[in-house]
């Protein structure tokens, strides 16, 4: 017998067997946390980061489409306008991942912007209100401005009054910046857990950061055949998506394990993390 092959039969021997262990004794492998929703590592777009900002926006939002978080014309075609690099104030724009935008806020991952505008673009048609809880940068705000027209409404509220005078510097150099002077965009310093009854009821809700449940002024708020998308949850976290029916009564289901910034007060949030 070779050593090597001596070697591996003497650890075999040696090592003790699980089915001679007391029952007692072998605990049950830890349940693994749900996979979060991402897409495949971004290096692939590598060949495109020489381009100019314009150029490599439209190769994020392709690279979106290649890996299923855009699925329609509608969404890539908004995604396309409302470049994202007006929204990132350091980092790098285009990269698949979340990045900080100051106060222990950030701006969500592009997948996760598709996600969620996927689920709620057949209530974001022209004319419809819109309202972004936890609007951040303004990115996601723009969006939903651009899809309900100068007819419609889009809202974004946001606890933090120096994130908001960033967002509206945000929107001003981008494609909405017309939609947030003729009033049809706003921004407001407001508690994302009650709300922004003022331009209620909404046709859509998007909530960007994670409630332990459902906030009830926000239910209140959507209106009959709406639709409201909510990160639910603290530690383990899923997107759920909130159907209001006609008769008032809504319908959830989850659509994805998710993992977000929680939905809280101003000074819990700007408490050291």
């Amino acid at each position: 017998m070779c050593l090597a092959a001596a070697s591996a039969f003497l650890a075999r021997c040696l090592a003790p067997s699980s089915a001679a262990l007391p029952r007692r004794l072998l605990a049950p492998a830890p349940a693994r946390p749900p996979l979060l929703r991402r897409c495949i590592p971004f290096h692939r777009m590598a060949q495109f980061w020489t381009q100019g900002s314009q150029d490599k926006n439209k190769a994020l939002v392709e690279y979106l489409k290649q890996y299923g978080a855009v699925r329609t014309d509608k969404v890539a075609e908004v995604m396309e306008t409302i470049d994202r690099a007006l929204f990132v104030p350091e980092g790098t724009p285009y990269v698949d991942s979340p990045m900080p935008i100051g106060y222990n806020a950030t701006i969500s991952a592009p997948h996760m912007h598709a996600t969620c505008l996927e689920l709620l673009k057949d209530h974001l048609q022209p004319g419809m209100h819109a309202l972004d809880v936890g609007s951040g940068s303004g990115y996601l705000t723009a969006c939903f401005a651009m899809m309900v027209g100068p007819e419609g409404r889009a809202v974004g509220i946001e606890h933090i009054p120096e994130i908001v005078a960033s967002s509206i510097e945000n929107v001003h150099k981008s494609a909405a910046a017309p939609l947030l002077k003729d009033g049809s965009l706003s921004f407001h310093v407001a508690d994302g857990r009650l709300g922004f009854p003022d331009a209620a009821p909404y046709d859509a809700i998007h909530v960007g950061a994670a409630a332990p449940e459902i906030p009830q002024p926000l239910l209140e708020q959507l209106k009959p055949g709406g639709r409201m998308v909510i990160p639910v949850g603290t530690y383990f976290q899923d997107l759920q998506v909130v159907d209001k029916n006609a008769d008032g009564s809504t319908s959830v289901r989850n659509d994805a394990s998710v993992r977000y910034v929680p939905l809280t007060s101003r000074a819990a949030q700007l408490q050291d993390p």
